[in-house]
């Protein structure tokens, strides 16, 4: 016998209630396979860009902010500090590197920011074409900023104030783009970079420069050399305007407060899943009590108590693999929204669709238990007298 043939044939003849238990159980499936891809990227965006930087030195405010907009750019600075009381503490014994980072501007939404080679070093980054910044007003840009924009190499361009806006336009001082990154996945990727200099010279007026005494910068990207630096230079800064943030303490403190609602989401999802396992379970059942004169017949006609339990386990195997194989699918389709959503916003580009091995694993469990949704009206299936079932529908 077809028993692949028999089972799909008996689905189908309820299509509202086999189509109502695919669709929660893919609605749960894909809603967990959705957080725990968003959880990936998100763990994937932080560990990236804050490799290797240990603190992050700015103005006064919230620490958070400080390294959401200085380490990642997806927020506004806190402020300024003065070039001379940064450059001490990059000076410190206790400071391996420091990368100072100073912005303002931006070109149809993507933000100039002035460093020094070390920066594009720290990411380890691949030029794609041209080459270093050495001049003041000479850009390289980030991969997602060519595709986005169109800039090519020798393309000319004026900057606008602010990190957004695009109105206030510098039509005086003229960018050059020298060179193109590749992609690396990390915030180099959105952004356009110079050196300070130039930063500075987008801001004079009038021909006058800043004096060096009131030069500014956003903040700095700091390399520790001992762990006591963690500790020591909080108090040489006490008295100034900056303070000093930990990239890994406050990404941790951002994530566990997201992590309270993923875990809602994801505790809900899994109620659905049950939900649907239940629904699994009425199916299965419900054609068990709705048949029991066919499945006599199928007894009568060859058919063995283990192929009666089995027609069953592949009826509930068919739902359940095919709503969490949909519930994958949908995940992919959330995912892809949310990806336009981030690259909108933030300019990050999210393009993990792969299959993770916890999703494998989700897929093995959704497959098992609806298995198991069916294993009970199954063992019931192999109960059934064909005589006696035969002669009561008589």
């Amino acid at each position: 016998m077809n028993w692949f043939y028999i089972a799909w044939r008996n689905l189908g003849l309820k299509k509202l209630q086999t189509g109502l238990s695919l669709v929660l159980l893919a609605f749960g499936v894909g809603l967990v396979s959705l957080l725990m891809l968003t959880e990936r990227q998100l763990s994937d965006t932080f560990d990236r860009n804050i490799e290797d930087i240990d603190l992050v030195l700015g103005a006064k405010g919230s620490p958070l902010q400080l390294i959401l907009a200085n380490v990642y750019h997806v927020d506004a600075p806190t402020g300024n500090i003065r070039l001379a009381d940064a450059e001490k503490v990059m000076r410190h014994p206790y400071i391996a590197q420091g990368i100072p980072l100073a912005y303002g501007d931006n070109y149809r939404g993507f933000r100039i920011v002035g460093s020094t080679r070390d920066y594009t070093e720290h990411y380890q980054a691949q030029w794609s074409e041209g080459v270093p910044f050495e001049a003041p007003f000479e850009v390289v840009v980030g991969s997602q900023v060519a595709e986005t924009t169109g800039l090519r190499l020798g393309d000319e361009f004026f900057s606008a104030h602010g990190l957004q806006d695009e109105t206030d336009v510098h039509m005086d001082k003229t960018f050059r783009v020298v060179g193109i990154l590749e992609k690396s996945g990390s915030v180099l990727d959105q952004l356009l970079l110079c050196d300070i200099e130039t930063i500075w010279g987008v801001h004079e007026t009038h021909g006058d420069s800043i004096a060096l005494a009131d030069r500014e910068i956003t903040a700095v990207l700091l390399k520790k050399r001992n762990p006591l630096a963690v500790l020591t230079i909080p108090n040489t800064i006490r008295e100034t305007n900056m303070q000093v943030a930990l990239p890994a303490i406050e990404i941790n403190r951002l994530t566990q407060n997201f992590g309270i609602g993923m875990n809602t989401l994801r505790a809900i999802a899994v109620l659905i899943m049950f939900i649907s396992f239940a629904s699994i379970f009425i199916s299965v059942y419900d054609n068990l009590l709705a048949r029991r004169y066919e499945l006599a017949l199928l007894r009568t006609m060859g058919g063995s108590r283990k192929g009666l339990l089995f027609l069953l386990l592949l009826e509930g195997g068919i739902l359940s693999s095919g709503g969490a194989i949909l519930g994958l699918f949908i995940s992919r389709i959330g995912l892809f929204g949310l990806a336009q959503l981030v690259e909108n916003k933030f300019h990050y580009d999210w393009d993990g669709l792969g299959m993770m091995t916890t999703e494998w694993q989700l897929l093995g469990l959704a497959i098992f238990v609806g298995l198991l949704a069916a294993s009970i009206p199954g063992i019931s299936a192999m109960k059934i007298d064909p005589s006696r079932t035969l002669t009561d529908a008589t």
